[in-house]
């Protein structure tokens, strides 16, 4: 079979991502070259260096790649991520719940929801079924010092300097037969069908390949530019169109912790995300551009972290929510910015870059027959994974039942709400979600076809690749007080307290005596430094 050559137009997480897993999965990291694949990076595209949140998937990635987990750790500055916790989404109170990895489930029959609603809820509804949550807040490492012998393991998550990630995969995907060139593309030369057939560099180099991938963020150099694909904008259902961002160093703000989980906590027109790592955390507020201004957002980020904080830099992140209409368009595919966003509320930035990569090399096309049929299914796919987040993401704030701002007011309102979840959600009302219903998307009330995944495709979009199952949609329902109403109209208002299940409560026991604090396994197992000072930001 002839080697086919693949030409990645882009650095950052995305490209060298997609290098990094593409020669692990094609190529057998590098041990048989089956796949010529090239990086072409510009040496003046600025970097954005924000701290990134991941899912478990990430996992599945760096086994793929051939990465130690313990070497990454160390390079990324990463620390463990075992859950999102949401601070004043419901209310402006203070209150919060936890969206942890792991949780657990009685089978035959999960009624972990129903005893809940059941129940006076006097219990968040995530901690009556995992002990994550309370894990979390106890600060703990998801994994013990020495031999693991707590039973089923713990899911997690990373933390890193997504600078320092992109860095790390290039240097160690150099090392395995990827060819790096630092230059700037200057032109594109196409086939007569369109496809693309070369690109040149300011260096006079011209380099042809069978297949292009597009990791030139929001400018989409190839898969915009050249092949005309249109941008679908969604910004209609997630308003938030700016972050603005700071690194807060732990040898000036240590808080005399690592928190082992993501914070997200909704501020007046958005919300600020607060991830741990090594060295310092980072926070970026998200917010709307289109109801408070660049000075009133970072005054508001600075008070969040509070006083001192004056002199540390930040940077302004502009953003667009939508996807490509098509992500792989004739030879080119578009993976990370190039082919889509969405806010990074539950951490799916980079896991959009993994997906694209990991059905890239499910999909790869060997010969230039059945390129065609490989790109319509690729763009189904990647349509329904954007659909999916979308949805997830637009429920977080739909549900809110804040009126404190005109962000909160707007966010609720039925036009910024998408078809396919007011569906949903209005069939929630009558029977609470369950595991089957992921497997037929279709809802009373539903449009046949609400939304189009790409051009010739009549199809409405589904989700069910379990990214998120039943038990993630109740996490964050039952966490935002959905069916409040409907449950006193079931079941009455003087309904018993809210149980736990033994097993948690045993899981939690053994955790108090066998997980060390995460700052200390960090340090032991990693090297990390141990800071001094206890300086909390405002509500820790």
């Amino acid at each position: 079979m002839k080697k086919r050559k693949l030409l990645i137009v882009g650095g950052g997480s995305a490209g060298w991502m997609a290098a990094a897993y593409l020669n692990g999965a094609l190529n057998e990291r590098g041990d048989k070259p089956r796949v010529e694949i090239v990086l072409l990076e510009s040496p003046d595209t600025p970097r954005i260096s924000v701290g990134e949140a991941t899912i478990p998937s990430m996992r599945h990635l760096l086994a793929v790649v051939g990465v130690d987990e313990m070497e990454f750790m160390r390079a990324t500055d990463a620390t463990f991520k075992q859950s999102i916790k949401y601070v004043n989404w419901v209310d402006k109170d203070d209150s919060f719940y936890h969206h942890p990895f792991s949780s657990m489930r009685v089978q035959p029959i999960d009624r972990a929801g129903r005893n809940w609603l059941e129940s006076d809820r006097s219990i968040p509804f995530m901690e009556t079924c995992s002990a994550q949550p309370i894990i979390c807040e106890w600060a703990l490492s998801p994994l013990m010092l020495g031999r693991w012998d707590m039973g089923a393991r713990f899911n997690y998550a990373y933390h890193m300097n997504a600078q320092k990630f992109a860095d790390y995969l290039r240097d160690f995907s150099v090392a395995r037969g990827v060819k790096h060139i630092m230059a700037n593309m200057v032109d594109v030369k196409t086939h007569a069908n369109g496809f693309i057939e070369s690109v040149t560099t300011d260096k006079g180099e011209q380099i042809s390949a069978d297949l292009f991938v597009d990791s030139t963020g929001f400018r989409a150099k190839l898969i915009e530019e050249q092949m005309g694909v249109d941008f679908e904008d969604c910004s209609q259902y997630l308003l938030c169109d700016r972050a603005v961002t700071m690194h807060i160093p732990y040898d000036r703000f240590y808080p005399g912790m690592v928190r082992p989980y993501t914070t997200a906590t909704a501020l007046s027109n958005g919300w600020i995300w607060d991830i741990p790592m090594q060295n310092q955390r980072s926070v970026g507020y998200v917010h709307s551009s289109a109801f408070i201004d660049k000075e009133a957002a970072e005054r508001e980020m600075r008070a969040y972290q509070g006083p001192g904080c004056e002199d540390l830099p930040c940077r302004f992140v502009p953003f667009k929510v939508g996807r490509r209409r098509q992500t792989w368009s004739g030879n080119c595919i578009a993976i990370g910015l190039a082919g889509g966003f969405i806010e990074p509320l539950e951490s799916t930035g980079l896991y959009l870059s993994d997906l694209g990569a990991v059905l890239l090399a499910e999909h790869f096309p060997w010969q230039d027959e059945g390129m065609e049929a490989l790109a319509t299914r690729y763009n189904r796919l990647m349509a329904n994974r954007f659909y999916e987040i979308l949805d997830f993401i637009n429920m977080h704030y739909c549900l809110t039942r804040r009126t404190d701002t005109e962000f909160w007011r707007t966010v609720q309102q039925p036009e910024h709400i998408t078809d396919r979840l007011q569906a949903k959600l209005e069939f929630w009302k009558i029977k609470p979600p369950t595991s089957h219903d992921f497997q037929d998307q279709w809802f009373p009330g539903m449009a046949s076809a609400p939304t189009s995944p790409h051009a010739g495709d009549p199809r409405p979009p589904v989700d069910t690749g379990g990214l998120w199952n039943h038990e993630s949609y109740e996490c964050i329902l039952y966490g935002m007080d959905f069916l409040r109403e409907e449950s006193a109209r079931w079941f009455g208002t003087d309904r018993p307290p809210t149980q736990v299940h033994p097993a948690i409560i045993q899981r939690l026991q053994l955790a108090r005596q066998k997980l060390p604090p995460h700052a200390l396994w960090l340090q032991r197992a990693l090297g990390m430094p141990e800071y001094q000072g206890k300086v909390k930001p405002a509500g820790w």
